[in-house]
């Protein structure tokens, strides 16, 4: 057998999931290895669409300059019944809060070739693709792992930690003691992407046609491409519905022909909704559909594994660092799974709306949406919020989650050491701590090296209109004595009027973009940082 590689991380499953997850965790200079078992990235479409949060986590991951050219804005989407009435409409355009589009569309292996490239570029990270694994075992201090490559040669590799995004039929979960919740709800549906010709307006751009004689939708699927999904009707097999003659005949009332485009290809899915019960064990974790499955109603099922990412890379940071004990990923899979199950809720009742079969149920559904308007916030349950409601998030004294903690914060333009931009383009991802006065002077020693340790920027966010005397976004700004982090003007306004409508000085965000915690004093800046280091370390620093 070859020589042993190591890594700090070894990830299994080199897709959309485990490409991010290995970039996140390799700008933080550990070493990571990817297998995938498949010799060439898979070619076909699959994933269309990502929300505005997720655009963020994929620029953190390295890709901000290319996400320009990777995607399309999905500015309206629209439901419709078989006679045409809008029965929906959801007005996505424009710039979401995490400071990217709303929704973008977007061809999922132009996405991976651009992560790959990125994974190509990074220090200490490497991808091998063509080795399946085959045997796995863990110790207490690491895993080992062999794998076999296309010439049948076996290899060994071992890692401290090791994270399966190898999809829904994981290997790595297969090696966890863990069951499935599987809400039983099963539809077929056919998938058939298109690269038409020649280009060709599409008004709305996203559109679910609700009619109980095939329920379907038609999607952007990126640049220069589209979806069409049509569902399986009863009485219609698997068989005479995947097929080319039959894919052709349903895209014939949108006159797409062999003669103006091209069947990129047609695939049938069977749409389910699941997820693990446990995320980790001992050294082994899970991400990605290896962790959750979901109708793609709410286009959330590669946004959730990104969001699986993000939560698990400065996690395993902190734990490789040593400044965090193993517990830490606990959290990880009490987070997520939470969020997620709110997730796989939405999906599952959007489908429910979608996939009525029964005219007079289908007559009925379109009597009331019509009645309130297309309306959304009238007619849907409402959308996941994007809070965690438990884990690492700051607490009061009885225990309890403070008030915001756990939301979702937004991005805006910062003008920092003589850059201009976003966030984190300009600071750089990690904690941050931003305050409306100097955070560092508020600090003693002791807190202000815990957060040196943990990579915090500590901002001293001051309005555009100066900045010790200066005036003007982007200026240079100099770094007060002991500042951790320095003084960063709110280009926009945004953070300040954030900030005085919800009553803080400071808040403390965690480097997937989650509210730790706020105060409405700088007298409890001290208390804050104090909780963080109890959580992570087991000691606060006073």
């Amino acid at each position: 057998m070859p020589d042993t590689a190591d890594a700090d991380v070894l990830i299994v499953g080199a897709g959309p999931v485990g490409l991010a997850t290995a970039l996140l965790i390799a700008r933080h200079g550990w070493r990571v290895t990817v297998l995938e078992r498949h010799a060439e990235p898979y070619p076909q479409p699959r994933a269309v669409h990502f929300d505005d949060e997720v655009a963020r986590l994929l620029a953190g991951a390295g890709l901000a300059d290319e996400l320009g050219r990777l995607t399309d804005p999905a500015d309206i989407y629209e439901w419709r019944n078989g006679s045409a009435q809008t029965l929906l409409r959801f007005d996505w355009s424009g710039t979401g809060p995490s400071g990217w589009p709303m929704a973008s569309m977007f061809n999922q292996p132009a996405l991976e070739d651009a992560l790959s490239e990125a994974a190509a570029k990074a220090d200490g990270l490497t991808v091998l693709r063509g080795y399946e694994a085959v045997q796995l075992a863990q110790t207490d201090s690491q895993v080992e792992l062999i794998a076999r490559d296309g010439v049948g040669e076996q290899r060994r590799f071992t890692a401290a930690w090791l994270v399966g995004c190898d999809g829904a039929n994981s290997f790595v979960r297969g090696h966890m003691q863990t069951g499935l919740t599987d809400l039983g709800f099963f539809f077929d549906w056919l998938i058939v992407d298109v690269v038409p010709n020649e280009p060709r307006t599409w008004d709305p751009v996203n559109l679910q046609i609700c009619d109980p004689q095939r329920p379907t939708t038609v999607v952007s699927g990126g640049p220069g491409r589209r979806r069409w999904e049509f569902m399986r009707m009863p009485g219609e097999t698997a068989e005479e519905l995947n097929n080319e003659q039959t894919a052709w005949r349903l895209l014939g009332p949108w006159q797409l022909t062999p003669d103006n485009c091209v069947l990129e290809r047609h695939a049938l899915y069977t749409f389910q909704a699941r997820w693990a019960d446990q995320w980790r064990q001992g050294r082994l974790l899970i991400a990605g559909d290896s962790a959750h499955l979901m109708p793609p109603f709410a286009g959330q099922g590669m946004c959730s594994g990104i969001r699986d990412a993000a939560n698990l890379s400065w996690k395993l940071d902190l734990v490789l660092r040593g400044l965090s004990g193993p517990e830490l990923l606990d959290s990880y899979g009490a987070e997520r799974s939470a969020h997620v199950q709110h997730a796989i809720g939405l999906s599952v009742e959007l489908g429910k709306v979608i996939c009525v079969r029964d005219p007079e149920q289908a007559a009925g559904r379109d009597g009331f949406m019509t009645s309130m308007d297309a309306d959304p916030a009238r007619i849907l349950p409402p959308l996941p919020p994007p809070t965690l409601s438990g884990g690492i998030i700051h607490r009061t004294a009885a225990g309890d989650p403070a008030e915001g903690a756990g939301v979702l914060t937004p991005q805006a333009r910062v003008g920092y050491r003589g850059r201009t931009g976003l966030l984190d383009q300009v600071v750089g991802t990690g904690f941050v701590l931003a305050a409306t006065e100097d955070p560092a002077a508020a600090l003693d020693d002791d807190r202000r090296a815990f957060l040196d340790a943990i990579g915090a920027q500590v901002l001293h966010l001051l309005p555009a209109s100066g900045a010790g005397g200066r005036s003007g976004a982007g200026s240079p700004i100099g770094k007060s004595e002991g500042d951790t982090g320095g003084q960063a003007i709110d280009v926009d306004g945004a953070y300040l009027e954030h900030l005085a409508a919800a009553g803080h000085v400071a808040v403390l965000i965690r480097p997937d973009h989650y509210l730790f915690g706020a105060v409405p004093s700088m007298a409890e800046l001290s208390a804050l940082v104090d909780d963080l280091s109890r959580q992570l370390t087991g000691t606060p620093q006073s």
